[in-house]
């Protein structure tokens, strides 16, 4: 936090981040011509957590999902949501953004021409019915990060800064009236009415991350390097409250010395999970990957055996995640139950055992894939409290004038655990807060 001083550039809004919640958040507040918006981001060459996603948008009521025979609302999104999370108390926050995430889904496709399609074949623990939305071609979050981008560049009263890494927040009398950043090794001060902070979390800071997440061990980090929960350091003097630290974005389906994941719709398609010591430990369906995590890291050794069948297989092939698998080499091919034995140490009774389908299942047909998984981070789901309009709040439950925040700044819909994530939280916080907070800022004048 800095104190007031002279000025060295003058803007109506700056947004703290470039990825999903900073560049939608300039993208609405676009909408009025006469707000000079400035974008600072760290580097756009360590990436954004948004950028390393699948690119999945979960929404509930969506134009795609009727076309689909789809039966779904903002209100059912919600619903689900807090089944999992068990929180409550945030539930005015999690409402708001699932009643904003249709809008932003079809303003994607109609307004930004992204080509969207609901992803009937992405089901997920937690989810009633398929609300996921991906890219045609499911060419993950980098694909969305760069349409996003190339939209803020026809804008002509935006600045997008790249390697400019803010480094405090500045304060008048208790209003925040700025930022600090540093371009080209060279300190400046950047005046705004709006400060909005949409930077990562925190996964990147070990420190951080055993101070507030000791339960989760030393797990694979998946995330950005630049997600080093600065803006936690600049909020904590402010005053404002924070809530739900000890919970993160993880994944059970990290594969082993690779780093890649294998896809999450797997487990619906009938994979089998076996520990080290030739056990099927728990029912794969029962779990997102995120929960999966933890049971992961319970297991001899933190891993286990993640086998399926061809039928499985073509379900998830033309999927980035398992494109990168595929690249890395991390997939093995295996022609029979005796093959897959003789990778796990079993005989091939045994392991016929361990493949057998739970009731209601359909069993695993040879020929087999396999892929070594362990558990992993990839962003934290803790941080600041906001309203539903994006306004930091204070101890006392007050906006801090001048301040929003959004995206990995703000405390996730995971709830107080990261067993209660569900698949395409992260981008309907990102984006739907962007979306929220960037059309108050063009509605203000």
């Amino acid at each position: 936090m800095s104190e007031p001083a002279d000025w060295d550039i003058e803007v109506d809004v700056v947004v703290v981040g470039g990825g999903a919640c900073g560049v939608m958040t300039a993208l609405r507040a676009a909408q009025d011509p006469d707000l000079v918006v400035a974008v600072l981001e760290k580097s756009t060459r360590e990436g954004c957590n948004a950028a390393i996603s699948s690119g999945s948008l979960a929404a509930g009521g969506t134009r795609f999902q009727r076309a689909a025979g789809v039966d779904d609302s903002p209100e059912q999104h919600a619903r689900d949501i807090l089944a999992l999370s068990h929180d409550e108390e945030w539930a005015h926050i999690v409402h708001a953004l699932c009643a904003v995430a249709p809008d932003v889904v079809e303003w994607l496709a109609d307004e930004l021409g992204y080509p969207i399609e609901i992803g009937l074949d992405m089901p997920r623990a937690g989810m009633s019915v398929p609300r996921l939305h991906a890219d045609i071609g499911r060419l993950g979050g980098g694909r969305l990060m760069a349409h996003l981008r190339a939209a803020l560049d026809r804008m002509p009263h935006v600045a997008f800064v790249d390697e400019s890494p803010v480094v405090g927040v500045v304060v008048d009398g208790g209003t925040v009236v700025g930022v600090e950043t540093v371009q080209n090794g060279q300190r400046q001060r950047v005046r705004a009415d709006a400060v909005v902070l949409a930077s990562d979390g925190f996964a990147a800071s070990a420190e951080l991350l055993h101070r507030h997440c000791p339960d989760i061990g030393d797990p694979f980090y998946g995330g950005v390097s630049t997600s080093t929960g600065d803006a936690t350091r600049w909020l904590e003097p402010l005053g404002a409250t924070f809530r739900n630290m000890a919970a993160c974005l993880r994944s059970g389906l990290v594969v082993v010395d690779r780093g890649t994941r294998v896809s999450p719709a797997l487990q619906f398609n009938g994979a089998v999970l076996v520990s080290t010591d030739g056990r099927r430990f728990t029912d794969e369906e029962a779990h997102g990957y995120s929960s999966m995590a933890g049971i992961l890291r319970e297991q001899p050794g933190e891993r286990a055996a993640m086998i399926w069948d061809a039928t499985a297989m073509a379900t998830v092939r033309e999927t980035e995640m398992m494109r990168d698998c595929l690249a890395a080499g991390a997939i093995s091919d295996l022609p029979d139950v005796a093959a897959v034995g003789g990778v796990l140490g079993l005989t091939e009774q045994e392991t016929a055992r361990a493949l057998a389908p739970l009731p209601d299942r359909r069993p695993l047909v040879a020929p087999f894939h396999l892929a070594w998984v362990t558990h992993g981070v990839l962003t934290t789901q803790g941080g600041v409290v906001v309203d539903t309009d994006g306004r930091v709040l204070d101890a006392h439950g007050d906006p801090v004038p001048g301040l929003y925040a959004g995206g990995g700044t703000v405390c996730g819909l995971a709830g107080p655990s990261s067993d209660g994530y569900s698949s395409g939280n992260g981008l309907l916080s990102a984006l739907g807060f962007g979306w929220i907070i960037g059309n108050a800022l063009a509605g203000a004048r």
